[in-house]
């Protein structure tokens, strides 16, 4: 299947179109919506005031108001991901980006409507609600959190204010990235012709079996980001400090406190998970030297990390299909049968293109219907994002029976279906395939790995460098650059040649162009070590843990990390846990440089 035929996501099942009547009437319907339930708060005084004895009068109001803003937010989820499956596709769509730009204008009215809701639950004895009322038991952890955050809230004059601002500030600088990036072109010398590649399509060129590609792409994407350094640095700098700002304001001791909290996790968590994650450098260093030794390399560039190794065999789009329909089968019918409609119904959109955003996501879009974009490459790399996504897919379908305040899933916590899935897809890709291969695979493993141990953590490292130092002032493109490589120094060490990094991270990753998502990064770290431990306990145990495993992605909004896994015999506040799903890893490391060594001998490789 050539790129030109991969599929397009289908979203006429949902509206025909953007500029439909049926899709207007819709658009209009929410924002009516919005301003009633801003009118129906007026009414009621749902807002920050004094705290009060709880009487009939405040339970009502409780269970009325969750009742309205659950429909008002279901509405907006799928009206938001309607409009932005034609953005992140085509990021020149005038009229898409507009509907969008309208979109946040209201949806700022909602989040302020949301702040209201917050500091009135936060004058409530809500022990004596939650007692009182069968709606406030349903949504017991969201109520407390609410109760938590309310002591974090600046006056209602000032949450107003930001909110407002914020679509001038953080919102439109995280869509400059968003939209600049993907409008960025390269020029390419290749075969002697100069060619001009989307910035996706020179990025992914780091996965070409030719050394001398993917460092001619390497080198011209920085100097691609060099041209673009100044307006990227602008939005970072801009980000940053309306972060460490609001932060300082609502009264939080930094922003990864901010962060944490509203991740479900606690700072023994996070302690835990870097002990274990930081111990762990040694063997992923390890990893890079032998992968350097199968190359014939004296140590590893940056340009080198994704080449490719053994065998590598060709997977078409729909080969893919296939085996992802027929592994995820041998875990569970349910997780089959949405796999099979995903792909049945379009779901993906899988397909390269200019103005499309790099990567790959999924988007919940409505009941149990998802919608998934990817930039599919025929290798096994492209299999695994796709199940991965549909791993996304699947935690989605868990949540369709909860309201919107109960499937409210933490970072932490999103990835573990996606990465479960990924696993169930290498382990059968591994089992049956000849040594090149398998050698193919499991390098595709352990590169994916290696960047959300290492790479992620260096993200960490250099995004809480870049907080504490704009507290002071702006930091310059140069700055960014410095704090960047010294991260990776930090954490790739000997594996990777030091004078060939790749200081421009920070300019790649839209994670840290959120202005109400900062520290994007751990929570994949935390994502694949919880993934793979809940994949021990399956292999250990398969039928009991079928029946528990759809309960836990059901209930990732209902309790922090460490409550919820507890639930389920899990303790991941002490590093015992993380070493525990480390050592998977370190055992396919072992495996690895076992197939490499016996590969170079039987080849007569020194």
């Amino acid at each position: 299947m050539s790129t030109n035929t991969l599929p397009r996501w289908d979203m006429s099942g949902v509206y025909p179109g953007l500029d439909s009547a049926a899709f207007q009437q819709a658009l209009e319907a929410l924002f009516q919506s919005i301003a009633s339930l801003e009118v129906w708060f007026d009414e009621k005084e749902v807002s920050a005031r004094p705290p009060v004895a709880l009487d009939e009068r405040e339970v009502q109001t409780f269970e009325t108001a969750l009742q309205k803003f659950d429909g008002v937010l279901r509405t907006q989820r799928t009206l938001s991901t309607y409009i932005f499956s034609f953005v992140s596709t085509d990021s020149g769509d005038a009229l898409a980006q507009g509907t969008l730009s309208q979109l946040e204008q209201h949806a700022s009215k909602l989040g302020l409507l949301r702040t209201r809701l917050t500091a009135w639950i936060g004058a409530l004895d809500v022990e004596a609600l939650i007692a009182r009322s069968s709606v406030a038991r349903e949504h017991a952890f969201a109520v407390r959190k609410a109760k938590r955050q309310a002591s974090h809230l600046m006056s209602p004059p000032e949450e107003a204010l930001a909110a407002e601002l914020d679509l001038s500030g953080g919102t439109a600088w995280s869509k400059l990235h968003g939209t600049f990036c993907s409008q960025l072109s390269v020029e390419l010398v290749r075969e002697g012709q100069v060619q001009t590649l989307p910035m996706s399509g020179v990025r992914n060129l780091a996965n070409d079996p030719e050394r001398a590609v993917r460092q001619a792409a390497y080198e011209a994407e920085l100097s691609a980001w060099q041209s673009a350094e100044v307006p990227l640095a602008a939005a970072l700098n801009s980000i940053k400090a309306q972060v460490n700002t609001l932060a300082q304001r609502r009264g939080w001791a930094s922003p990864l406190e901010q962060t944490l909290f509203a991740s479900n996790m606690d700072a023994p968590t996070l302690d835990a998970l870097m002990e274990a994650a930081c111990e762990a450098f040694v063997d992923f260093r390890r990893y890079l030297k032998v992968k350097a030794k199968a190359l014939g390399l004296e140590v590893l560039a940056w340009y080198d990390l994704f080449a490719p190794l053994g065998q590598q065999r060709t997977w078409d789009f729909d080969q893919a299909e296939t085996f992802i329909v027929e592994q995820f089968g041998t875990f569970s019918s349910e997780l089959q049968a949405l796999a099979r409609r995903a792909f049945n119904e379009r779901w993906i959109d899988a397909q390269p293109r200019n103005n499309k955003r790099g990567g790959a996501f999924c988007m919940s879009l409505r009941g149990e219907e998802s919608r998934i974009l990817s930039n599919y490459t025929p290798s096994y790399g492209g299999v695994s994002t796709l199940a991965h996504e549909l791993g996304h897919a699947y935690h989605n379908l868990n949540l369709a029976k909860r309201t919107e305040f109960q499937r409210a899933t933490p970072m932490t916590l999103a990835e573990t279906a996606s990465t479960f899935c990924e696993t169930i897809v290498r382990k059968a890709a591994l089992k049956d395939a000849p040594t090149g291969e398998k050698i193919a695979i499991l390098e595709a493993s352990l590169q994916g790995a290696c960047q959300v141990v290492v790479d992620i953590i260096s993200r960490f490292r250099f995004e809480r460098a870049v907080f504490e130092q704009r507290v002071q002032r702006e930091l310059s493109a140069e700055e960014f650059k410095a704090l960047m490589l010294d991260a990776q120094r930090q954490t790739y060490g000997s594996g990777l040649d030091p004078e060939r990094l790749h200081p421009y991270m920070w300019a790649v990753k839209p994670h840290y162009y959120s202005a109400d998502r900062s520290y994007y990064n751990f929570p994949y770290l935390f994502g694949l070590l919880f993934a793979l431990g809940l994949y021990a306990r399956y292999e250990d145990d398969p039928k009991a843990f079928r029946a528990s495993y759809d309960a836990l992605l059901s209930s990732t909004g209902l309790a922090d990390a460490a409550e919820l896994t507890r639930r389920f015999g899990i303790e991941i506040t002490t590093p015992a846990f993380w070493r525990g799903s480390l050592d998977v890893l370190r055992e396919d490391i072992d495996t690895f440089e076992r197939l490499i060594e016996a590969k170079q001998q039987n080849s007569g490789s020194p």
